[in-house]
């Protein structure tokens, strides 16, 4: 009987020291036990945690925005317009810096050469896709080079012609040449420009044969076939409107997707059956590489937000441009696929530089 209440007793565990001592050493196992857990769950959250929200990019000084062009053109134009949205986001001012040069590449060259703090970035047009294939060797590689941002609006290219010229539409205009090889004229702002390159883009879908004649800049080849010294030209919307209006040229084409909401009866390309003439100028921003993309973002949704306002669409419609703004990400992707496809266009057509 004695045995089984020892064994009894045995089995029963030992209950914790009540001794205030030991509830101290408790209490305080507890207690860090709680504080590595809580310090656990916040390295958690902080490795899951955005790299912009720890680490944003400073802007301490006027952010430069180089325009690689004389002031005045369409690309300094845009930059005057997007320059603002930019600012107000950052609290600096942005200072629109002029460089013109070397086809646009001596600008171009500013900006992948600067420092990737965010202090510069640049404003490029349809040159950029061009000059790769154009210039060949250039100081920068315009795909490893930069941070692609935004694109920022595009214009598609009018065909005009003057009046004197017997044809009504472009399947007419493409008979005629047929008729008069080498006789019909066109001209453009210079070798290997967008303008240039959509009427080499015509020469090819129509198997015409074209003169190209190169002047100096747009106004002069405008100024040229408004006098009829040349047959035709393409041009911006920006460019060409007025004269359409007044009845000194006539449109007979577009190259965008769409119409043109500032032109809606002039039929594009693509429904006329050349799709393969979609030459247009286009103007984005960029940076240097490797800088930070919190700031690449940021300046990203600046201009997409300002260009959605109803006020700057109506100003860019007004000056012949079609609105974008997409992602960094799709604008890369955009760039990567125009090159390559610029590069055929002017191998096709044997355009080369001037003073290169």
């Amino acid at each position: 009987m004695n045995k089984n209440r020892i064994n009894a007793r045995a089995t029963v565990p030992d209950r914790p020291s009540t001794s205030p001592a030991a509830v101290t050493r408790r209490a305080c196992a507890a207690v860090a036990m709680l504080v590595s857990l809580v310090a656990l769950l916040v390295a958690a959250q902080t490795a899951a945690a955005p790299t912009s929200s720890r680490a944003e990019t400073k802007i301490t000084r006027p952010i430069r925005l180089i325009v690689p062009y004389v002031p005045g053109g369409g690309t300094d134009t845009l930059a005057r317009i997007v320059a603002p949205f930019i600012s107000d986001a950052f609290g600096q001012t942005v200072l629109v810096d002029n460089r013109p040069g070397a086809s646009s590449t001596l600008g171009t060259q500013i900006v992948a050469q600067a420092a990737s703090d965010g202090h510069t970035i640049g404003m490029i047009d349809a040159a950029f896709l061009i000059n790769p294939s154009l210039l060949g060797k250039l100081p920068y590689d315009a795909l490893q080079d930069f941070a692609p941002i935004v694109l920022v609006a595009t214009s598609p290219l009018l065909l005009l012609v003057h009046p004197g010229v017997p044809a009504a539409n472009v399947k007419e205009l493409i008979a005629l040449a047929r008729t008069r090889p080498g006789k019909l004229t066109f001209g453009s702002a210079g070798n290997g420009t967008a303008v240039h390159l959509a009427g080499e883009q015509l020469r090819a879908v129509g198997g015409i044969d074209l003169q190209h004649i190169a002047y100096k800049g747009a106004g002069q080849s405008i100024g040229e076939v408004l006098g009829g010294q040349i047959s035709m030209v393409f041009t911006t919307p920006g460019g060409g409107r007025q004269h359409v209006a007044s009845g000194k040229l006539r449109a007979l084409g577009i190259t965008s997707p769409k119409r043109f909401a500032g032109l809606p009866e002039v039929p594009t390309f693509a429904e006329l059956g050349f799709p393969g003439v979609d030459a247009a100028t286009i103007n984005g921003l960029i940076a240097p590489a490797r800088t930070p993309r919190d700031y690449i973002d940021r300046v990203n949704a600046a201009v997409v937000r300002g260009l959605r306002t109803r006020e700057t669409q109506d100003k860019l419609q007004e000056l012949g441009f079609d609105v974008a703004g997409n992602t960094p990400a799709e604008f890369a992707t955009w760039l990567r696929a125009e090159i390559p496809k610029w590069a055929k266009v002017v191998k096709q057509s044997g355009a080369k530089p001037e003073g290169f």
